[in-house]
């Protein structure tokens, strides 16, 4: 079983609320493997909408990203890239 593990600067101006929450838990949904996001000594499941909600990761705060199982690098290189997209703020 592969793991994947890696901290990550949130830059989408959004944070992970709302709208970014649900396009990460949709991407996480699509793969085998567990999805873990860590921050501040707060571990919640990365396929649900209401544990990432409930972390308040903003913008310029830092996560660590778990991602275990057979999919793992795939999963993560796409999780990783939502939480890394730039948008711009309105």
């Amino acid at each position: 079983m592969q793991k994947v593990e890696k901290e990550i600067l949130i830059k989408n101006s959004q944070g992970l609320h709302a709208r970014p929450a649900a396009l990460f838990v949709q991407t996480a949904s699509k793969f085998d493997s567990s999805v873990r996001i860590s921050k501040d000594a707060e571990v919640i499941d990365g396929k649900s909408i209401m544990g990432i909600l409930s972390l308040g990761a903003e913008c310029g705060n830092k996560i660590i990203l778990t991602v275990e199982g057979e999919d793992a690098e795939e999963a993560f290189a796409e999780l990783e890239a939502i939480l890394s997209r730039q948008e711009p703020k309105k």
